[in-house]
């Protein structure tokens, strides 16, 4: 028997097994895996990461990527977005949606494809992604759509199918980050319009809106049918709420279970110095990992957790007076894990898989996008986190896997590269997406002592940990302070202008 295969590499290493192998030039088809590359000479990732494990860039440059997802192909796709979040800058030729393929199993990309919404059909992109089915699904502006790919093709080549409509835009949080689990729920973030439902958004203590009428088409987590289309948005849809911002939403396929993020609120001293301490603006309130339970509340905007003292306590919007009162929070739900303030977690994954040592097995994978409001204290966040689970809790503390994607200076300004999406190939590899840049890397273990390696791995830092001053930097929010920040919005079917 003689094989011929297109990666010569590949081809000497079959010969040496004692099979005749032909070197090809013709690429594997769609739905060959490559293989991983092997050893890690090639590791120009520029990242710290755990031991055992080596990256690549596998694409670079192809817009402000957003989420990723892999086909079970190893097709990588990536949702980009554009708009004032990136200064209104031109975004690259193309649609804002990107096929990406490693032909030759090298760990980079050497097919790039863009289809979708382009800015001259007046797109601007999404964050959302996902597959399911044999579909790929993508948010948007206020949609859900869903791609049939045809046979041989790793882009779509007519129009998408509308799933969901009307979802909300405009505000502090626009975009709609969402998950599929196994049979089909489609589990939507719709985050809040505000920081904290206050009268005025972002202004010295203006004081919460009693009752919080935003929560009726903001701050939670929508549910619906990947398997229909046409579906329109609408408040009796929420599956859960009081959550400000959940652009992490991982599924635990095995076990049912759906993990969510929370991005804590900003501003505690800022618009309550009288409460907070100038420090407390960038040690609270603490970022989350939450279960996802429907009917769940988990406290926006009267609440935020507080991790120093391991609870909500009530916000002072709602009359909360820096810390001391927990009122109405002890019947909010709290979080799974907790993490240091602002550290942005814009992206989430449970890994079941078995590639990485089992240590990492049943947890959770977190990309923290990085601070800007813990100024003058150094910001932090820009990395990969890797928080383990026992059951449905928190088991230790979590773990920095990678690191270094900033660059010399952490900061929004500054920073090179922040890490925004996460996927899992069919192959093991985990891909991380870059929104400054757009970056693409994929990491992979290439193996070593175990044992070693969870004896070397370095600690995520105590939520509770103080803060040191390191400059006078004053960071402006990418949401605006100004009272009238994310005020004007559209009204979605179902709502009033009042809400």
């Amino acid at each position: 028997m003689q094989l011929s295969v297109s990666n010569p590499a590949r081809c000497c290493l079959i010969a040496m097994l004692g099979t005749p192998c032909l070197a090809s030039a013709e690429p594997p088809p769609v739905g060959a895996i490559p293989l991983a590359p092997a050893g890690c000479p090639h590791d120009d990732s520029g990242l710290k990461l755990s031991p055992g494990f080596c990256a690549t860039v596998f694409a670079d440059a192809i817009g402000h990527a957003r989420h990723l997802v892999v086909s079970p192909a190893g097709v990588v796709y990536v949702n980009t977005w554009s708009g004032r979040y990136y200064g209104n800058a031109t975004p690259p030729a193309g649609g804002f949606l990107v096929a990406l393929r490693d032909t030759h199993g090298t760990g980079k990309a050497d097919v790039s494809e863009r289809f979708g919404e382009t800015l001259q059909t007046g797109g601007t992109g999404g964050t959302g992604i996902g597959w399911y089915g044999g579909w790929l699904y993508a948010e948007i502006a206020d949609k859900i759509v869903r791609y049939s790919l045809p046979p041989g093709s790793v882009t779509a080549q007519g129009p998408p199918q509308t799933v969901v409509s009307g979802l909300p835009l405009g505000g502090n949080h626009p975009m709609h980050p969402f998950s599929i689990d196994a049979s089909g729920g489609l589990y939507v973030d719709v985050g809040t319009a505000t920081n904290t439902c206050q009268v005025k958004n972002r202004t010295l203590k203006s004081p919460g809106v009693e009752p919080c009428v935003e929560l009726e088409t903001r701050g939670g987590i929508w549910r619906f049918d990947a398997n229909k289309t046409d579906q329109v948005f609408s408040p009796s849809q929420r599956y859960a709420t009081g959550i400000r911002n959940a652009e992490g939403i991982a599924v635990d396929s095995v076990g049912h279970r759906i993990f969510v993020t929370q991005h804590g609120r900003d501003q505690l001293h800022a618009n309550w110095p009288d409460l907070y301490k100038p420090e407390e603006e960038a040690t609270l309130p603490a970022e989350e990992a939450m279960l996802l339970t429907q009917g769940g509340d988990y406290g926006w905007p009267e609440c935020y957790y507080d991790p120093v003292q391991k609870k909500l306590v009530l916000a002072p919007e709602y009359g909360g007076d820096g810390g001391k009162t927990v009122g109405q929070c002890a019947t909010k739900t709290g979080p799974v894990a907790a993490f240091p303030a602002h550290w942005a977690p814009n992206d989430m994954l449970y890994y079941d898989r078995h590639e990485f040592p089992a240590r990492y097995r049943n947890g959770l994978f977190i990309a923290f996008h990085g601070s800007w409001d813990r100024a003058p204290y150094g910001q932090q966040g820009y990395n990969i986190v890797f928080q383990p689970l026992a059951g449905d809790q928190a088991s230790g503390k979590c773990e920095i896997f990678a690191d270094g994607f900033a660059g010399a200076l952490k900061s929004p300004d500054a920073a090179q590269h922040r890490p925004g999406g996460l996927g899992l190939g069919p192959d093991g590899a985990l891909y991380v997406s870059d929104d400054v840049r757009g970056r693409i890397y994929r990491i992979v273990y290439m193996g070593g002592s175990t044992a070693a390696g969870a004896a070397q791995v370095t600690p995520c830092p105590d939520a509770a940990a103080g803060a040191e001053p390191i400059s006078n930097l004053k960071t402006k929010s990418p949401e605006g302070t100004n009272p009238d920040a994310g005020a004007t919005l559209p009204v979605p079917p179902g709502a009033t202008a009042a809400r």
